[in-house]
């Protein structure tokens, strides 16, 4: 059976190798999500591999459908493929909303390269990925048709368990890989690297050959998997996944398409790869949050934690998914939890309008429990909020900080046990989603 036994989902729904990091930490929301990573547009993966001598499909990107039907006339072949650049997976299968089927299409001439750049820059593509408002399209990469003879899947990940990378590899290239490690595991091959000594001959030559190139293209292959292998290790990559990596009937190695993942903790280094963001594609509130040095996730539930350092913040989420709960975002305000982050936080969660309750864990060890105290009570006033408030503060001057909270005439609940304040939380989550079904005000329903 196939496992890569990681401990870290690598990245989000668009990519299928985080499927084969770690498929069951998907379904922890507390776990799953903490990995946070750079995605580029595929262009850019495609630019990439082209700067470090890697064979791909001739082709350029358009922002506009006259540019769509230029690039076009210079690639000079009647046979070509039009692609939305759009950081999800199934394109191919997606709808825009103007109606237009497929976010991936084959072409024959200028004009309907423009035709469809026309139909798909500044619509929204909607995926099995992306939900059901879609994600904006605000380019096509336009390249030659090549034919393949045969097609590959290969992967490059870090795997956190062993902390070494790995190589993915699978003869059953151009389909969804979640579908081949489900129906036929025997047919994915791991491969892993000791980052000492890297992807030496050996192992290059190994995997290209069980992949199944043919005798006059296993040197080609050899070279091109080393080669993906340098981007991977000198661009601070978590993902590299050629799907497919393809042999053309003349014999020639072609990466067909190409999704890159970075480690974000390596934005200082890798300047001209994170200069390549494209915020479009991601969450406005956690764009927001960022530029606030808040860690903000959405998670789909309707409690809101408010929290100070990751683990916490996990222990937290797990505890009001153990009391039944669920929890709506994954926040966590850093050690420096000012009274300004506090709002910050607090005007995020609020954002969500399933929010019904907001649980906030603060552990005061290098910020003081009193100053988050005054941080809470000042936001809950200034915001005018409708949802309870659990607040559990344990450290520096807590006594002083429970006093405060309950002073204060606001409708905070202040408690000191974590079991009881997650009991809370749900609890008051329940009420409060029950007035709102039976249009009750929260303040009657809760007694307050």
């Amino acid at each position: 059976m196939f496992k890569l036994g990681g401990s870290r989902a690598l990245a989000s729904a668009s990519r299928s190798s985080k499927f084969l990091a770690n498929s069951a930490f998907r379904k922890s929301p507390s776990v799953a999500q903490q990995a946070r990573w750079l995605s580029i547009h595929e262009y850019r993966s495609v630019d990439l591999l082209r700067q470090y001598g890697i064979a791909t499909p001739n082709g350029a990107v358009a922002e506009t459908a006259e540019a769509a039907r230029k690039i076009a006339n210079e690639i000079g072949n009647d046979d070509m493929v039009i692609k939305a650049q759009v950081l999800a997976g199934g394109r191919g299968k997606g709808t825009f909303d103007n109606g237009l089927k497929g976010g991936v299409r084959v072409i024959y001439s200028p004009y309907e390269a423009e035709m469809f750049a026309n139909q798909m820059i500044g619509h929204k593509l909607v995926t099995k990925q992306t939900g059901a408002d879609g994600r904006l399209c605000n380019a096509v990469f336009i390249c030659e048709r090549k034919f393949a003879r045969r097609e590959f899947y290969l992967a490059i990940l870090m795997d956190r368990a062993t902390q070494t990378p790995v190589i993915v590899s699978s003869s059953q290239g151009g389909v969804d890989i979640e579908t081949v490690a489900k129906e036929t595991p025997d047919a994915i091959k791991t491969t892993y690297i000791d980052i000492n000594k890297g992807v030496t001959d050996e192992i290059a030559t190994d995997i290209a050959t069980s992949l199944g190139f043919s005798e006059q293209c296993v040197e080609d292959a050899k070279d091109t998997i080393q080669k993906l292998y340098k981007i991977f290790r000198e661009k601070d990559a978590t993902q590299i996944e050629i799907n497919p990596l393809s042999e053309t009937t003349d014999h020639k190695v072609l990466c067909m398409d190409a999704k890159f993942g970075f480690d974000d903790n390596a934005d200082f280094r890798q300047k001209e790869v994170f200069s390549w963001r494209d915020t479009t594609q991601e969450d406005p509130d956690e764009v927001r949050a960022a530029k606030s040095n808040l860690n903000f996730i959405k998670l789909g539930g309707d409690i809101g934690c408010l929290v100070n350092g990751a683990g916490l913040a996990m222990a937290t989420m797990d505890i009001i998914k153990l009391n039944g709960g669920e929890p709506a975002n994954f926040l966590d305000v850093g050690g420096g939890a000012t009274p300004a982050a506090i709002k910050e936080a607090f005007e995020l969660i609020t954002s969500d309008p399933k929010v019904s309750a907001i649980f906030v864990n603060i552990f005061g060890g290098i910020v003081r429990c009193d100053l988050i105290a005054h941080g809470l009570i000042n936001t809950a006033k200034s915001l005018n909020l409708k949802v309870p408030i659990i607040a559990r503060l344990q450290g520096t001057n807590m006594e002083e900080a429970h006093r405060l909270i309950n002073d204060s005439g606001m409708k905070i609940f202040s408690m000191n046990d974590l079991q009881e304040a997650a009991e809370k939380s749900v609890q008051l989550s329940k009420v409060v989603k029950m007035a709102r079904d039976i249009d009750v005000g929260v303040e009657f329903t809760l007694g307050i």
